[in-house]
């Protein structure tokens, strides 16, 4: 695999909400590359196998997601962590699913997704959001996101 990005990613920049990345360039092999290691969310693929729910990068998927009993909300590190987890499946989805949607980052290292319309979706805020009190449901904003 090649993942041009990686000899950058350490570098140090303004800090970034949840979860940096740091990319060497525009190319389409990074936007790959990117798009794959965004994709891992190895945390909340643990979390929803535990529960049963299988996430395969699906909007149904989403609904599945936001069913699953929130036992971290009582650990903080745990939420913090499933909730960057759970923006950047919700990220990864609506990249998948929506044509013309794709990963981008900002100057500070912040992943977003970028519809074709120019609206930047900060996803790893909507997911520490809903890791902290499940609102919005992430179904919920995947369907808002999809109808534009």
């Amino acid at each position: 695999m090649n993942i041009s990005f990686l000899g950058n990613w350490r570098k140090r920049r303004d800090p970034a909400f949840g979860v940096a990345v740091f990319t060497g360039g525009d190319d389409d092999d990074g936007h790959e590359g990117l798009a794959e290691l965004l994709s891992e969310c190895e945390l909340l693929r643990a979390q929803a196998a535990r529960a049963g729910v299988e996430l395969d990068d699906s909007a149904g998927s989403l609904e599945a997601i936001d069913q699953l009993v929130p036992g971290w909300r009582d650990d903080e590190e745990a939420a913090a962590w499933l909730g960057n987890d759970a923006g950047l499946y919700l990220g990864t989805v609506v990249v998948r699913t929506v044509p013309g949607a794709r990963w981008e980052i900002w100057p500070n290292g912040q992943p977003v997704v970028r519809l074709d319309s120019g609206r930047e979706i900060d996803v790893v805020e909507a997911g520490q959001a809903w890791a902290a009190s499940g609102a919005p449901e992430l179904s919920q904003l995947y369907a808002e996101v999809a109808e534009q």
